[in-house]
């Protein structure tokens, strides 16, 4: 796994549907107080799937009664996100961080210029919920607007999965908005590299 994934931490070789068992088992014996602290633990062991735990653990809809702990806690990992196959588990339960409470967007957009490429990703990937609207209502419209212009900034970030995430993003946003999506890449997809914009329009199209 180590070589796969190329990342200097430990790695035990459990499957998905094994930490998903110990996930379930944590969640039901834990407070939402003891769950915040065990995935911080997880998190801090540097061990691959400890960390995909830590994710899981806070990977839901809602959390009651104030969910600021789990929230803060998903963004101070951001900083330190190396590959996608950790990353994106965290950038599941931090997405649903950000619908519980979109005003934490104003903290992912500073991510777009951070140094680390995976958290410059992270804020495309975290914000995936605004894509797959259906029927958006203003707010999440202009929300969905905002993270567009986002990945306009990046359009010329040549790093592949800087440019795969653009793609993907759009991707979902063409089976829910798919003028919108031809839209975006008759401006923009000329300064995306090849692959990405075919990215965006593979489910509609050019």
């Amino acid at each position: 796994m180590a070589r796969y994934h190329k990342i200097d931490r430990s790695y035990l070789g459990l499957g998905n549907p094994q930490v998903d068992d110990l996930v379930r088992d944590w969640r039901a014996a834990c407070s939402v107080e003891g769950r915040v602290a065990l995935a911080a633990g997880l998190w801090e062991s540097n061990i691959h799937e400890a960390m995909i735990a830590a994710s899981k653990l806070l990977t839901q809809a809602r959390i009651r009664p104030d969910d600021t702990p789990a929230w803060e806690l998903i963004a101070s990992w951001v900083d330190g996100f190396e590959g996608w196959a950790v990353a994106d588990h965290a950038c599941s339960a931090g997405g649903r961080r950000l619908v519980a409470d979109p005003a934490r967007l104003d903290t992912v957009e500073g991510w777009t210029s951070h140094p680390n490429m995976w958290a410059r990703r992270a804020a495309l990937v975290m914000t995936l919920p605004w894509a797959r609207l259906n029927h958006p209502k203003p707010h999440e419209t202009e929300a969905r607007l905002r993270i567009l212009g986002w990945a306009e900034g990046y359009a010329e970030d040549h790093d592949w999965f800087i440019q795969k995430s653009i793609g993907w993003w759009l991707r979902e946003l063409s089976k829910h908005a798919p003028e919108l999506t031809r839209d975006w890449i008759a401006e923009h997809g000329a300064r995306l590299k090849p692959f990405a914009a075919r990215e965006a329009l593979r489910k509609i199209g050019g």
